[in-house]
């Protein structure tokens, strides 16, 4: 009966961080959107949304804190909810960051667009791809895929710094464009940061299916 009650109350905390996890996927697809559309509006939805990102966080520590405390669980069970509350600080992390995002295009929208940088979308679609994998990792107990997430994170570092070469290049071309184009520069090293989290998610993953600690050999 104990074990029975424990597995209830770790599939519980599974489902609101899968929960977390679509919300926060949620909220950065609009963000960029909104970035990609110039809609203030929809930015606005980002910013609403992000209230219930952070109540589920809070859940999650509440969960966490209260198996702990009642279970004492062990071996995997114990770096599942250990897991769990780190992949939902970081979830809560990005969603700071499509708030980060949001806010941006709300000011960007009022004034008269810079030409478009394909950089920017592949950086985008880059950490959107890392998001889906890491949460998928997670739902599906895969820690090649999880993997795969860490591998990702070189290039999202490269996109950033590309990005910003190309917009200090600009600058100096377009000064009446430095504000513009310092918020861009500042979308993208929120996407960068998307990155970071995804992979961090992704390390803990991997913790939690194996027990083996990569954080210091995950990324290159």
């Amino acid at each position: 009966m104990e074990r029975l009650h424990l597995e209830k109350e770790l599939g519980n905390l599974r489902l609101k961080a899968l929960e977390m996890g679509s919300l926060t996927e949620k909220a950065l697809s609009q963000a960029l959107k909104s970035a990609l559309e110039r809609d203030g509006g929809l930015a606005e939805t980002v910013l609403d949304g992000d209230t219930e990102i952070n109540r589920l966080h809070c859940a999650i520590d509440e969960s966490v804190l209260s198996i702990l405390a009642r279970e004492q669980p062990v071996a995997r069970d114990l770096r599942f909810i250990l897991g769990v509350g780190q992949m939902a600080a970081n979830l809560e992390r990005i969603g700071d960051q499509a708030v980060n995002i949001a806010e941006r295009v709300i000011l960007l929208s009022q004034r008269p667009a810079l030409p478009h940088n394909p950089l920017m979308e592949e950086l985008a679609l880059h950490v959107q791809d890392m998001l889906r994998r890491c949460v998928g990792s997670f739902n599906s107990d895969d820690a090649d895929m999880a993997l795969q997430v860490c591998d990702m994170d070189s290039r999202a570092d490269t996109l950033n710094m590309k990005i910003l070469k190309h917009y200090v290049d600009f600058m100096i071309q377009e000064s009446r464009a430095v504000e513009r184009a310092v918020h861009l520069i500042i979308m993208a090293r929120c996407l960068e940061r998307v990155g970071d989290q995804c992979t961090n998610i992704a390390e803990n993953v991997i913790f939690m299916i194996k027990g083996v600690d990569i954080r210091q050999t995950c990324r290159p």
